[in-house]
């Protein structure tokens, strides 16, 4: 049995930042809105954050040879 998630994914919580930030540059919601959706801008940003340091934590420990990190060129076009 799959292990739900206790927060959501990266890429879900990029888009809703993005929706976010789409609707506070249109300049249509209240002050109270705008605040409101600034708040939880900043618990998106830092959930996204957290994310991609633990990416970064698994594939340096991924990389990580004898004791040593081994440092290796990402190439997105040998990923796709």
């Amino acid at each position: 049995m799959a292990r739900k998630k206790a927060t959501p994914d990266f890429e879900q919580s990029l888009a809703e930042l993005q929706t976010l930030v789409e609707r506070l540059e249109s300049g249509e919601l209240s002050l109270e809105d705008s605040l409101s959706a600034f708040e939880q801008g900043i618990r998106l940003t830092r959930e996204c954050q957290a994310s991609l340091s633990q990416a970064e934590q698994k594939v340096q420990i991924l990389l990580e040879r004898d004791g040593q990190l081994e440092e290796a060129p990402f190439d997105a076009d040998e990923q796709a």
